[in-house]
């Protein structure tokens, strides 16, 4: 007569006493000290007790969590909360300036919004009234401009460096341009501008077109980096189906290469012009200010919306809270524009992805 043991499952424990689960702490108190710091926080920024030590408190409260948690879970989930919190703080002292900015804007630029500020320039307007228009208008003249400049060189330059260059020398050297453009100061690409108009309009040159060339130096070498990545991402597959049916380069690049990247080549475009409408210091120097609207950027000074709150805030005048204010609701304009330059690049992104078959 034989016998068969039964193995026992793995799953199984060996013994009726069940296992010692390990001790936490209770996640409503997490989310009470969490509350408290975040309460602690906004105190101290709307309170007299000061940002800094407001942020102080809350990052003592804050600390008691990993404390806690030492004491009661053990060195490993301390740690891990530790972690946790060092991340938070970053994140915090990250988006408090953010914050801080757009709502000091909104505060003391919303006032003065109505449909006089966005009609009217400052023509024969002295102390009080006035308005923007002429601004507006400049700023959208001389951003367009450079788009029109600079989207053709920076695209065509990312289709050479892709399709063309073959890693070769030429394309080393222009990376390496592009790279040195990338971090130049925005003011020398205005001297630049002034300098290269000084040698056909003669010194004291200042007009629109000098703005647009200015802000395009800043403009291409972001387009360039921007659409080669986005070249780059392009499948080589679909290239080489391309050119096995006997398309030539040119018109794979513009039927197939150029569609599949339109989306992340539009978004790159729509924020590098973000990036350049808010220059001031190209456009002081080159593009000027004045009181009135300038439709013709071949011709005269061309205002602008950086540089009207720069001469606002420097040049008051007397009494100088209307230009101060005035200064304040031309910046909540440009923060509006760029936000919407923003919001327009993630919707172009999102309905001309490949994954909608657009």
């Amino acid at each position: 007569m034989t016998t068969t043991l039964e193995r026992p499952q793995k799953d199984q424990p060996t013994s009726d006493r069940p296992f010692k689960q390990s001790k936490r702490i209770p996640a409503g108190s997490v989310w009470v000290v969490w509350t408290l710091a975040g309460l602690a926080l906004v105190t101290g920024f709307v309170t007299d007790l000061g940002g800094a030590k407001g942020f102080g408190l809350a990052w003592l409260i804050a600390a008691s969590i990993p404390a806690m948690s030492f004491a009661v879970e053990g060195r490993r989930k301390a740690t891990d909360r530790f972690v946790t919190l060092l991340v938070v703080t970053a994140f915090t002292v990250a988006v408090i300036p953010l914050v801080s900015i757009i709502s000091t804007v909104f505060a003391k630029g919303f006032p003065v919004m109505s449909s006089e500020f966005f009609t009217s320039s400052m023509r024969n307007v002295v102390g009080e009234g006035g308005g923007i228009n002429h601004a507006i208008v400049g700023t959208l003249i001389i951003t367009g401009l450079a788009t029109i400049i600079s989207v053709p060189i920076g695209l065509f330059a990312a289709i050479y460096l892709v399709e063309y260059s073959e890693d070769s020398r030429t394309a080393h050297g222009l990376r390496f341009l592009v790279d040195v453009m990338t971090g130049i100061p925005s003011i020398v690409a205005g001297l630049f501008a002034y300098a290269l108009f000084v040698l056909f309009f003669g010194e004291g040159v200042r007009m629109g077109l000098g703005g647009a060339v200015a802000l395009s130096v800043l403009m291409i070498p972001v387009v360039i980096r921007s659409s080669e990545e986005m070249l780059k991402l392009v499948p080589n597959e679909l290239r080489e189906a391309s050119w096995a049916l006997g398309v030539p380069r040119w018109r794979t690049i513009l039927k197939v290469v150029l569609p599949t990247a339109l989306a992340g080549i539009v978004t790159g475009v729509t924020l590098a012009i973000a990036r350049v409408i808010g220059e001031t210091a190209p456009l002081l120097i080159i593009a000027g200010i004045t009181d009135s609207v300038n439709t013709n950027p071949l011709e005269g000074r061309m205002a602008t919306l950086p540089v009207f709150a720069y001469s606002a805030m420097m040049n008051p005048g007397v009494p100088p809270e209307p230009s101060i204010a005035r200064a304040w609701g031309a910046a909540l304009t440009l923060l509006i524009i760029v936000m919407a330059l923003n919001l327009i690049a993630r919707l172009i992104s999102a309905f001309f992805s490949p994954s909608k078959g657009r």
